[in-house]
């Protein structure tokens, strides 16, 4: 059987469609290819959110379906209109790749635009200019007061050649984008470099060497929820051909379809398009959906949610009252004192280190100094924000979803090695490839996990709370469980709480199958929900 697939005649579309094409291959299809421009490619001086309202980068190909010229169109999902056509339809889509943003800021711009306290970053999305105005105000390492966002237009290597042919500091690009076209050049296991591997050699120079002459920072979905189906791939069909859906159904991803479906239902409710000031982010994993909103409606309704939806488990009950609830505010739990350890206990493995992850701010010691290469992650905003008002440039975060959270920084990085966890698009499951080199800062009782690096020790506090009556528990860290525990065997038939990750996977061990534990995302949106100001934030 032979099929001949269509696309966009950009580096990124041709190597989506061979991306697409391989799969088919690997089921001893013959696959052809034809490659032209949409007219998003051809009209590249308006902004996107001026030229109509749907289908700029797809409506092109619609009538090569319905004639029969081609088989199937591969797309990136986020240019279609989030209305179904009557006469074709999505019948596939590969695994996801990463769904974030990505800001590349200018090294040779950091200081200039530290002086001025404004920052120039080019983008066209509504979106982005709504949402990110706010968050590089808080976490970027030097006080900024106005953010610009400039417009711009183009394929990938083209916008990064106006950030640096023009005078503005930063550029927001989708780190998928990114990652498929630096990862051009890596042959399939047992195979040789593609195709497309030549073809995209001048591109994947252009971004590496953007790559060493800016700062990195992946944006965060809680902050940054990004355009609906945004890192997916959509394989559409002309309506009626069974025998194809049947061959496509063999490639198909059920997960990346069903959050990209929900992503795009939710962006379709306040009325699609890319001009609107809308994200929504679906994230499946092992725990439930991790769903994010933000933005502002047409109809001028502020949209901001961040919970974890579908997950298994009956709820729990709110307290009878707020004299139930442990710790009873935002502050640490007074089960430990943290002593720093001495400067030559982590100086020289800190500075050797390529890739740091933090903990909790406090881990990176007041008078440790990072180099500018070194890659910083951290486990939640809190602690990026932290860092930043420190003038430490973070690169991305686990967001509270726990230190099994894959980085995917891998490509970005340009010079890790294959020796830790990696994330298998949608599923968010963990497996020994692809990450990042990294050494946690924590402290010295840290559970086991990636390779750590203590910088203060716990000391149990002799003024210890009284646990007895408490009902309901949030948990940050299994070492505080376990303090406690000690010290109140009872609470072990409480209801518990705390995020993904390390915490909940040592809860669960600790306690049992039929332990209560509910995952909320952050300790904030659980106190606002024991004591009953809000609903708990997990979309139960």
């Amino acid at each position: 059987m032979r099929l001949r697939i269509a696309a966009r005649r950009s580096d990124l579309a041709r190597l989506q469609a061979r991306m697409v094409g391989r799969a088919l291959a690997g089921l001893g299809i013959e696959v052809e290819y034809d490659f032209r421009e949409s007219l998003g490619d051809v009209n590249l001086q308006d902004p996107l959110w001026r030229m109509p309202a749907k289908g700029v980068f797809t409506e092109d190909f619609l009538k090569d379906l319905i004639d029969g010229r081609a088989d199937l169109v591969v797309h990136s999902w986020k240019d279609l209109p989030t209305e179904p056509r009557e006469q074709t339809e999505v019948a596939a889509t590969l695994p996801r790749a990463d769904v974030r943003d990505v800001l590349l800021f200018r090294r040779d711009r950091m200081g200039s635009a530290a002086a001025a306290r404004r920052v120039r970053v080019l983008t066209s999305s509504p979106r982005r200019a709504h949402n990110l105005g706010p968050f590089l105000k808080t976490y970027l390492p030097f006080p900024v007061e106005r953010v610009e966002f400039l417009d711009v237009r183009g394929n990938v290597p083209t916008r990064v050649g106006k950030l640096f042919a023009g005078d503005a500091d930063g550029l927001i690009v989708a780190k998928a984008a990114l990652d498929r076209l630096l990862e051009s050049d890596a042959p399939e296991r047992g195979s040789a470099p593609g195709q497309e591997a030549s073809e995209c050699a001048e591109t994947r120079q252009i971004l590496r060497s953007a790559l060493e002459n800016c700062r990195w920072m992946v944006l965060p979905v809680s902050c940054n929820p990004t355009a609906a189906a945004q890192g997916a791939l959509a394989v559409e069909i002309r309506r009626g051909r069974p025998e194809l859906k049947d061959i496509l159904a063999r490639i198909h991803c059920a997960g990346t379809f069903a959050c990209v479906q929900e992503e795009r239902r939710t962006l379709a409710g306040y009325g699609g398009g890319c001009h609107q000031k809308i994200g929504v982010t679906v994230l499946e994993r092992e725990y439930g959906r991790v769903f994010s909103l933000r933005g502002l409606s047409e109809a001028g309704e502020v949209l901001d949610a961040f919970e974890i939806r579908g997950r298994e488990g009956a709820a729990a009950p709110r307290p009878e009252d707020a004299s139930r609830i442990w710790p009873a505010s935002g502050d640490d739990e007074p089960l430990f004192s943290r002593e720093p350890l001495p400067r030559s206990a982590w100086e020289a493995e800190l500075a050797a280190a390529e890739c740091v992850w933090v903990s909790r701010a406090t881990a990176l010691p007041a008078d440790a100094s990072l180099g500018e290469r070194q890659v910083v992650w951290c486990a939640g905003l809190r602690t990026w924000a932290k860092l930043a008002h420190r003038g430490v440039w973070v690169n991305g975060s686990a967001e509270g979803l726990g230190e099994a959270e894959p980085t995917r920084a891998r490509t970005l990085f340009g010079r890790g090695r294959d020796d830790g966890r990696d994330g298998d698009g949608d599923r968010g499951r963990s497996r020994e490839a692809g990450e990042l080199p990294w050494l946690k800062l924590t402290h010295d009782r840290s559970a086991a996990g990636m390779r750590s690096l203590a910088t203060y020790r716990l000391v149990a506090r002799r003024d210890a709370p009284d646990l007895k009556g408490k009902t309901h528990f949030f948990w940050t860290s299994g070492t505080a469980f376990d303090r406690a525990l000690e010290l109140e065997p009872g609470i072990r038939k409480a209801y518990h709480a705390c995020g993904p990750g390390l915490t909940l996977a040592h809860l669960r061990r600790r306690l049992g199958p039929d332990a209560r534990i509910d995952v909320v995302l952050g300790r904030e949106a659980w106190l606002a929900w024991a004591g009953g100001d809000e609903p708990r934030g997990d979309g139960a």
